[in-house]
């Protein structure tokens, strides 16, 4: 038997307000706009990938922590010089003290510093690993970043281990630390200098962005140089460049495209293939 509706009740209509009330709210983070191609994509969809966007390929950001879990194999990550920690020798401060600011970044971003070290296996090879993450302070290297990295590269030539390093950092030499942030620079490349000596292989792995003094060191000393699409890689930033020389850059200048062509680096690499292109290089140079 059909239902009936009773002609004497009073049934509004739905308004607009009504309408739309109706619907179910999406929750935030569910989509993101992709800086590469412009498109909303469903964000569980480029996690899917690795963060990498399924329509265009641009490589999202990831945290030191997940590019250790995408490289190194399930569960064999330890973690090296944890403890150590950085000062404020020059009671540093612009809009705010830089010992708050270093409180302020670890509660943030999870890290005690900006650079993630340790040892672990990649496709059951053993490595010293180091990752730079530039959600602390954009990734800039203080005293803690360079001394981490510098132990790590040491206790490498001394196991025989193969050091990669993946560099995600658009600061540079950190400048609350004045001079102690540019020595960094010079230590860590006299480290990697010395497992050279030793003949060590060293993997570094240029992702967006790899700028300053990163760039001008130890991001550029690989034995093989692998990058990221379409990554930023430089010592200063086209914007700085073009100010100051008053002429047009080329068409996709610092990128890693463009440095592939001029031989600055030696692979572009995407996300989904660096850890068996890791593994293939250490096989291919007996290490």
């Amino acid at each position: 038997m059909m239902a009936t509706i009773d002609p004497n009740l009073n049934i509004a209509p739905l308004t607009e307000t009504g309408r739309k009330s109706l619907k179910r709210p999406v929750p935030d983070g569910v989509w993101q706009k992709c800086p590469g191609c412009l498109a909303t994509i469903y964000r569980k969809a480029a996690e899917r990938l690795q963060n990498v966007c399924p329509k265009c390929e641009y490589h999202f950001y990831v945290p030191a922590a997940m590019r250790i879990a995408q490289v190194l194999d399930e569960g064999t990550f330890q973690e090296w010089d944890e403890q150590l920690r950085s000062t404020d020798p020059l009671q540093f401060s612009d809009k705010k003290r830089y010992a708050d600011r270093l409180v302020d970044e670890q509660k943030r971003t999870g890290l005690s510093d900006a650079a993630l070290t340790g040892c672990g296996m990649i496709r059951a090879r053993r490595v010293a690993i180091g990752v730079t993450d530039s959600a602390f302070i954009m990734g800039s290297m203080g005293s803690v970043v360079g001394e981490r990295l510098t132990r790590m590269v040491e206790r490498a030539t001394a196991q025989s281990l193969p050091v990669i390093i993946i560099s995600g950092s658009g600061g540079g030499a950190r400048m609350h630390e004045g001079i102690l942030s540019l020595m960094q620079m010079a230590k860590v490349s006299a480290a990697l200098s010395r497992f050279h000596g030793a003949g060590g292989l060293y993997i570094s792995v240029l992702t967006n962005p790899t700028m300053g003094g990163v760039a001008a060191s130890f991001a550029s000393l690989g034995d093989l140089v692998f990058a990221e699409p379409k990554a930023l890689i430089g010592f200063a930033g086209p914007r700085t460049i073009k100010a100051t020389i008053k002429i047009e850059l080329p068409a996709g200048f610092q990128t890693s495209e463009f440095l592939l062509e001029h031989g600055y680096i030696d692979r572009i690499v995407d996300r989904s293939r660096l850890k068996n292109e890791i593994a293939r290089a250490i096989d291919y140079c007996g290490k």
